[in-house]
């Protein structure tokens, strides 16, 4: 599956497998394979490949309870059977390949089918074996959501009954990793924490990321008729992908696709994910999202593909050296909900200990290691005091560990000095920079962690921090004061001539 390398993915939250497991059990496809493997039987015959065979189809359609009047009911049993057999919920055992025209008699060989071994974990295994049968399943599903339609097969068909692949311009790899790459931009979105609140993404944003760049301008006509290409194709597919469970999907209006030659205009794909919130008139266009178990499945791929993807909760059986390096690059309302499941499981003082340890360090990621402390201890009660007065006099701590007591209403609070006021005030713009980078509130901050010291800017490129110097260039750009982002820039330089 393809991804951006590394994990700059935030973190998803994932139900539990439990449920995840009944989610599965009820995707309307993954139930019917689930019925045809209980009804195979000794009678069951298949042709080479473990298909059924023609006539046995209407029969599966009805042990499915599908209406046999509808054209379609085979077509659904058909899927159905194929899932069943590449899962191993069914047995199948293929006819002989060069076995003429038949038995004696004229009759034509077949091979047979049984439940398979796996089938019984479904009512007795465990929710990951519910999940790796529906993992399955899902492989199959997009395997096939990633052949051109029958209509596309007939035209690329040759003289000779073959099929042209040249015409037909259909490359296998190509057309997996496209795929694999529209549900990786689906994830991404559905995870981010602008995602909308629905988690519905217009179908017209989703295939522009696909075919426009980042920094692209307003798209040409050239480009949109690629992305209402892209569109044609996620519509077909998605209608494919909701039956295993994996998407929701409102489907393109049939009268827009009759009403225009291009599907999409350059409005359609502007806005951003969010935007059908705002427009309903976008639904039209077409609405995905990710269900729960599908976001499962979506990470489950990009694991297996080497992809880092966390999830909320992997944490909590791991160092907090490990929480805290983790939880600094979360989104805010991540890092606490992956913090509070962290401190569930552990006696609170000996956490809030181990917390304070791991936010020690002159490395460049400290600071945020450290403002993810403070904030995994806000919750933190009475019992964590001891742990947090040891730290008074820790150079890299003692100011965290005031804000903190001060914060608790906790007596005896000893005033930091002047040395320690500097220091917390460059480690905590570093975090602020660090976490969210040159954000409109951070010149506030600035402001409000300067005013209050007179000579600030004298004293501070003294400070002992490897990231002073950064902090003041930093304030020199940002500080909504003219006079005193003058001041920071000197200082700035004067703290880069003391670095060796």
């Amino acid at each position: 599956m393809s991804a951006e390398p590394h994990s700059t993915l935030p973190p998803v939250r994932l139900h539990s497998d439990a449920e995840l497991a009944r989610d599965a059990l009820v995707a309307p496809l993954f139930a019917r394979a689930v019925r045809l493997a209980r009804w195979a039987g000794p009678d069951t015959r298949v042709d080479v490949g473990g298909e059924l065979v023609a006539d046995q189809l209407p029969a599966a359609a009805e042990a499915l309870g599908l209406d046999p009047a509808d054209e379609d009911s085979p077509v659904y049993a058909g899927q159905a059977w194929r899932v069943a057999v590449d899962t191993g919920l069914v047995d199948v055992t293929e006819p002989e390949e060069d076995s003429g025209d038949g038995a004696e008699g004229g009759e034509p060989e077949y091979g047979t089918a049984v439940p398979g071994e796996d089938l019984p974990l479904l009512a007795g295994g465990a929710p990951a074996d519910v999940l790796d049968l529906w993992l399955a399943a899902l492989d199959t599903v997009l395997a096939d959501a990633a052949v051109p339609d029958l209509d596309d097969l007939v035209d690329a068909l040759d003289a000779g009954g073959e099929i042209d692949f040249d015409r037909l311009d259909w490359n296998p790899q190509r057309e997996a990793d496209f795929l694999d790459g529209v549900l990786a931009n689906l994830y991404l979105l559905s995870v981010s924490e602008g995602a909308p609140r629905d988690g519905r993404v217009p179908l017209p944003v989703l295939a522009a990321s696909m075919i426009m760049a980042d920094e692209m301008g307003d798209p040409s006509d050239a480009v949109l008729e690629q992305v209402s290409d892209a569109m044609m194709r996620l519509d077909d597919q998605f209608r494919q992908l909701e039956p295993i469970g994996l998407v929701d999907y409102l489907p393109v209006d049939e009268a827009l696709m009759a009403e225009a030659e291009d599907l999409v205009d350059a409005d359609a794909v502007a806005g951003g994910p969010d935007r059908a919130e705002d427009d309903e008139d976008i639904t039209r266009y077409g609405m995905v999202r990710l269900t729960p178990l599908g976001l499962y499945g979506v990470r489950a791929r990009m694991l297996e593909a080497g992809v880092e993807a966390p999830a909320i909760g992997e944490l909590a059986g791991k160092g907090a050296d490990a929480l805290l390096d983790a939880v600094s690059f979360y989104p805010e309302g991540a890092a606490q909900a992956e913090i509070e499941q962290w401190l569930a499981g552990r006696e609170l003082p000996v956490a809030v200990a181990e917390l304070l340890a791991a936010a020690r360090g002159d490395d460049e990621a400290a600071p945020l290691r450290r403002l993810r402390c403070q904030q995994a201890l806000t919750p933190a009660g009475p019992e964590a005091e001891p742990a947090v007065r040891a730290v008074l006099d820790d150079p890299q701590l003692g100011g965290l560990a005031r804000v903190w007591l001060a914060e608790h209403g906790a007596a005896d609070v000893p005033a930091p000095d002047q040395e320690m006021v500097f220091w917390l005030t460059v480690d905590t713009i570093a975090a602020q920079l660090a976490a969210d980078g040159e954000t409109e509130e951070l010149p506030l901050l600035m402001r409000s962690l300067t005013e209050h010291h007179a000579g600030f800017f004298d004293q501070v490129w003294r400070v002992e921090h490897p990231a002073t110097a950064r902090v003041l260039e930093a304030m020199g750009r940002m500080h909504p004061d003219k006079k005193a982002a003058k001041e920071a820039r000197k200082a700035a330089f004067k703290a880069r001539s003391r670095q060796p």
